[in-house]
């Protein structure tokens, strides 16, 4: 979701289309690549050592609302009243020594300091209606707070797009990560209701992409009988089997009821969509 700075090509060929090109196909040449960050690593197996994520997890439990059309609502107003225990979860999760956790251990944390260092930028720019009006991240063509530096760990400066795409899809190389981090945005997938937990990781990947690919924001067929899915299948395509047919394969291993029929008999997307609203529990749509 999160843009990166576009090449002078690019450029060139913005310049030459009419304003239309900010649609979800002409996106997908700012998203992200994923590219290792090997600093990250290492781990430690059978470590002793483990997080807690106690205090996010009683945060998400108290601060989400499920929309009329099971969306997953965040009250921001009321994390901002509980402002002080995000702070001291995030500065709990910088004092970590990373490299001294497992890999299921580092697999949470990394989602967890994605998640919560999103709603904290989310607070400290109140108002906006999209994440893509926080404009904070460095260089004449980026925008939102994706390229921003939001953290330090282990010496070192991390951004959102670090999290994501240096470190959690090049390292465990999931593409059920689409699934866990959330964008504050009512297209991506919720913001699960409890933080992750080592233990349960599996489980709960599992249950946010059945969540999302049987919703209509994942994926839906429209009244012309057409596959239509989120742009997330479009921006991050090589991490879904690379091609139309990757992921109509990937959304089978999660489809349900009629979604699935129809993808059993299809071989193509008809289209795709994303909607970047603030997740907001200002309930004023029908989402």
């Amino acid at each position: 979701m999160p843009r990166r700075r576009p090449s002078l090509m690019v450029l060139l060929i913005l310049a030459f289309l009419p304003f239309a090109a900010s649609s979800a196909p002409w996106e997908r040449l700012f998203a992200p690549d994923a590219e290792l960050w090997d600093i990250w690593t290492p781990y430690t197996p059978s470590s002793e050592l483990h997080v807690d994520h106690g205090d996010w997890d009683t945060l998400l439990k108290a601060h989400l609302v499920r929309g009329p059309n099971g969306v997953m609502r965040v009250d921001y107003a009321g994390f901002a009243r509980d402002r002080a225990v995000l702070d001291r979860y995030l500065a709990r999760l910088a004092a970590t020594e990373v490299r001294g956790l497992d890999r299921p251990d580092q697999f949470a944390y990394w989602i967890n300091l994605y998640n919560a260092l999103t709603v904290r930028v989310v607070l400290d720019h109140p108002d906006v209606e999209s994440i893509r009006d926080i404009d904070i991240s460095p260089g004449l063509f980026a925008s939102g707070p994706w390229g921003a530096e939001l953290v330090t760990v282990q010496g070192q400066p991390l951004t959102l797009n670090d999290v994501e795409h240096r470190i959690l899809r090049p390292i465990f190389d999931d593409p059920r990560i689409h699934y866990a981090v959330n964008c504050a945005s009512i297209g991506c997938p919720d913001l699960r209701a409890e933080a992750y937990a080592p233990e349960r990781l599996d489980a709960q990947l599992d249950g946010q992409a059945r969540g999302y690919v049987n919703h209509s924001r994942g994926a839906h067929v429209d009244g012309d009988g057409g596959l239509q899915v989120s742009s997330i299948y479009v921006w991050f395509r090589e991490d879904f089997g690379g091609t139309e047919k990757g992921v109509i394969d990937h959304l089978l291993r999660h489809a349900e009821g009629s979604l699935r029929n129809h993808l059993i008999t299809t071989g193509e997307i008809a289209g795709d969509a994303y909607d970047w609203q603030l997740n907001g529990t200002v309930l004023d749509r029908t989402d």
